[in-house]
């Protein structure tokens, strides 16, 4: 069985075939789907389809992705959502320099919060890290203890093994499977399988063969194929791997 440990399933995309998507999952044998949230806005949304769909759980969150629809008010109200709620993880959270460098100050200082959050409420981090990891490692160091994953990873091997000291994961998606993702390919056997999560971040970021369409988490068993042929394993010992990690992360 496989766990799906980054997926927006509660993107309006999903809205004209939500179950059917979440079925075809199943039939594929993922049996868990984390659901990290992007903006306050999305979270009642969030947990009305984990609360439909019991095999969705939520993690809630504020995107470095949309400064433009967070508000200073809204660490506060993650802070009670934490409290009340009891999500597996807080995000998805993180730094994003690849497109607006013009919010990078706030960036660093909504993550630092969230970090904060985190780190107050023991619950791991789903960080997205985009032309940022260095920067991401640097806060990360100044709140000991914290855990939790890199979505799509792509960073270089030297973060990774600093990122491993401080007893990170590493997602492994889409990405991963595209012709052109040579480094990618390169770094995935350097890894250590037992600090692996696979991931669709489903409706986006589809692996090679499902280029152009919107991803779902069904198509995890493709990534998953890819991986266990680089790593040199079956696809049933990578799933259950993977979903032990999944265990230790977010379920121990």
């Amino acid at each position: 069985m496989f766990t799906d440990s980054h997926c927006h399933l509660d993107d309006p995309r999903f809205d004209p075939d939500r179950d059917a998507v979440v079925e075809r999952a199943k039939a594929a044998g993922v049996d868990r789907i984390i659901a990290p949230a992007i903006t306050r806005e999305t979270w009642p949304r969030l947990q009305a389809v984990c609360a439909r769909h019991r095999q969705v759980f939520p993690a809630y969150g504020l995107h470095p992705m949309f400064m433009a629809s967070h508000q200073p008010a809204d660490i506060d109200a993650l802070a009670e959502w934490l409290t009340t709620q009891r999500p597996l993880a807080v995000g998805e959270c993180g730094l994003d320099f690849q497109h607006d460098r013009d919010s990078r100050r706030r960036q660093l200082d909504l993550f630092d919060a969230q970090l904060a959050l985190a780190r107050q409420h023991d619950l791991p981090v789903i960080v997205h890290a985009r032309k940022a990891v260095e920067e991401a490692i640097g806060l990360i160091r100044r709140h000991p203890g914290i855990r939790g994953v890199f979505h799509s990873y792509g960073g270089s091997y030297e973060q990774a093994r600093r990122l491993l000291d401080l007893g990170f994961f590493f997602g492994i998606g889409g990405p991963y499977t595209w012709s052109r993702s040579r480094r990618l390919q390169a770094l995935l056997p350097k890894l250590p399988p037992d600090h692996l999560l696979l991931e669709t971040d489903a409706p986006d970021q589809p692996d090679e063969r499902h280029r152009g369409q919107r991803n779902e988490p069904a198509f995890i068993t493709e990534i998953a194929a890819f991986v266990a042929r680089r790593l040199d394993t079956d696809i049933e010992t990578l799933a259950g791997i993977t979903s032990r990690n999944a265990d230790r992360l977010f379920f121990g």
